[in-house]
């Protein structure tokens, strides 16, 4: 059964707003790869989880997988660079964030990728956006976090020591350098009673 969202406790309006971007702050994990995380980037986050979980034309999909045919454990939806975006404030956090990281990342953020996090049995596995220009130079991959905390996973590639981050109610967690290549990150199944989440990914052209 699908859970409804709680509303955060600490978040309890319905203008949608960004902070400013000074608030990041980096931790350096090793081989080239970084991540930023700003918590409580976007106030407003509640709302914004109702609006894209009602207006997103979701889909399910099925993968091969050890050889046979599965359900992927969560609704996703994807925007490329023409598409125009489910809502404006993912198009001003893109571009927020693009002015953000010009000089680093040498290029804007282009495409948007969402994924919906029903509940607790939803998850996904270990990887890395490899499929693409990450497979061979670093890149970022940033992702504003609505709705129920979840935790993000992260641990060196083939297997080390994790380290962990709740994202939720507008969290901001920003992968950097190597990560892609030299780290792996998952959001795990939970036992425990998980609300909805979603997630948004803002990617450079050519970065899967």
């Amino acid at each position: 059964m699908t859970m409804h969202l709680q509303g955060s406790l600490f978040d309890q309006t319905d203008e949608v707003r960004l902070a400013p971007l000074d608030g990041l702050r980096r931790t350096r994990l090793g081989s080239g790869a970084w991540i930023d995380l700003l918590p409580g980037w976007l106030s407003g986050a509640d709302a914004l989880f109702e609006r894209l979980a009602s207006g997103v034309p979701w889909r399910a999909e099925r993968r091969a997988m050890y050889e046979r045919v599965v359900d992927v454990p969560r609704l996703l939806a994807f925007y490329g660079a023409p598409d125009p975006l489910p809502d404006p404030l993912l198009a001003e956090a893109r571009d927020a964030l693009s002015a953000h990281y010009a000089d680093e990342l040498g290029e804007p953020f282009t495409t948007a990728g969402l994924c919906h996090y029903r509940d607790g049995r939803d998850s996904v596995a270990w990887h890395g956006d490899r499929t693409g220009r990450g497979a061979r130079r670093d890149t970022m991959v940033a992702i504003l976090s609505v709705g129920a905390p979840r935790d993000l996973l992260l641990r060196p590639a083939g297997g080390g020591d994790t380290v962990r981050r709740p994202l939720g109610h507008g969290d901001l967690i920003v992968m950097g350098g190597s990560c892609q290549r030299t780290w792996e990150h998952c959001v795990p199944k939970s036992s425990r009673a998980a609300g909805p989440r979603i997630s948004i990914q803002f990617r450079p052209h050519g970065v899967r």
